[in-house]
């Protein structure tokens, strides 16, 4: 038996069940038909982006992706890939993923091993992340630093972190042509923060000084983040100051997880006073550093400060979002501000930001408990238009049985 055909036995094998078989619980003897597509690549695509079966989805997949035109869509290998895996499918993840080494001529392009090692990671499949990783060899695949850093974001992504360490340390030993680069260490950065390792996070700054390779900003907003998050706040402040050290200059993102840290330590006066630094620092504030001092003054129980902020949110040219109308509504209706949450509803409909359910419906709630009904109506037909199921939003039954 040749090394090739060891390699592809099984997803041919997962290839021929899927075609084979049922997708009822209680197949009949007649198996489905292999699913049939349209000819043209955006018909094809499409048909998959509809298809509610997993089975068919795969087969059709994996008929479709014989067309190089098509093995070039990034987006319906994750989509398909992500569905396959929410379905409880990894067998028909593998089936598709692995049914692709069978293009050699893709494969002697690292990009498209990455896309395969990549896919494993987000659907929490790292071991065959880590197969497909080893297997580039004897495919003809070129293996770099580029599959490294996939292998090593599979890895995080699936939170394997003790693998990612392992990995990140010996295939380099192993295959002395690997080197890590700062993308490298950042990975492995995130993932020790990630694993509340914040010791041996801040310690690979030490290790990148060793190996010549300078930290960037992705390296400090990774561990001001980590550092912020556990609460650890004296030691986040040296992370300014090694930023200051090796000329990093902080962004957006460096003040807004201090912003986050400042508000889980009960500041808001300080985190105000940070965005107005922000500013006469020459930095924009986004959305997201509006919505932190929002949730802060919120959980201080200062209501009327949150609506400043939100008012002012719109007056610096920063467009709400869907956490900034979560963190607002609940609030508005428990102070009984009922006026300002629809308005705060329809225009989070107009902008597309639909908010959880539950937050709509207890604004309905309140509406209909203070004899608002035509609002509370008017409320659920416009959530009906968008995409609130009748399940998911209603008028309670007592007001609409009268």
């Amino acid at each position: 038996m040749s090394a090739s055909y060891r390699l592809f036995r099984l997803p041919r094998l997962l290839l021929s069940r899927l075609l084979t078989s049922s997708a009822s619980p209680n197949p009949s003897p007649s198996p489905n038909p292999k699913p049939t597509y349209p000819k043209t690549l955006k018909a094809t695509i499409n048909a998959l982006f509809k298809e509610s079966d997993p089975d068919k989805l795969a087969a059709g997949f994996i008929s479709a992706s014989s067309s190089p035109r098509f093995r070039c869509r990034h987006r319906i290998y994750e989509v398909s890939v992500r569905r396959l895996a929410g379905a409880g499918r990894r067998d028909a993840v593998e089936a598709v993923l692995e049914s692709q080494k069978l293009f050699p001529s893709d494969l002697s392009h690292e990009g498209f091993a990455v896309r395969i090692i990549s896919l494993y990671g987000k659907v929490g499949m790292p071991s065959h992340a880590a197969a497909t990783f080893d297997q580039l060899p004897a495919l003809g695949c070129p293996r770099t630093v580029k599959s490294l850093n996939a292998l090593l974001t599979a890895y995080a992504d699936a939170c394997d972190f003790d693998s990612l360490s392992v990995a990140f340390e010996e295939i380099p030993r192993k295959d002395p042509s690997i080197v890590p680069d700062i993308y490298s260490y950042n990975i492995l950065i995130r993932a020790l923060c990630e694993k509340s390792d914040l010791d041996a996070a801040l310690d690979v700054l030490t290790l990148m000084e060793k190996c010549e390779i300078e930290p960037n900003l992705i390296s400090f907003n990774t561990l001001l983040n980590g550092f912020y998050k556990n609460q650890r706040f004296s030691e986040a402040e040296k992370i300014w100051s090694l930023m200051r050290e090796n000329n990093v200059a902080p962004d957006v993102k460096s003040f807004n997880t201090k912003l986050r840290g400042l508000i889980i330590d009960g500041k808001a006066t300080e985190a105000v006073e940070l965005v107005q630094k922000m500013k006469e620092d020459g930095l924009k504030p986004d959305t997201s550093s509006f919505n932190t001092l929002i949730r802060g003054h919120i959980t201080d129980g200062n209501l009327e400060e949150a609506k400043k902020v939100y008012l002012d949110l719109v007056m610096n040219d920063c467009a709400p979002n869907k956490g900034t109308y979560e963190a607002l509504v609940p609030s508005l209706c428990d102070s009984g501000d009922l006026d300002l949450a629809v308005r705060c509803c329809f225009d989070s409909m107009s902008r597309r930001c639909f908010m959880d359910a539950a937050v709509l419906q207890a604004l309905v709630d309140a509406l209909v408990k203070a004899s608002r009904e035509e609002d509370a109506t008017k409320l659920v037909e416009l959530g009906r238009k968008n995409r609130y199921s009748r399940k998911s939003l209603r008028i309670p039954e007592k007001c609409s049985a009268t």
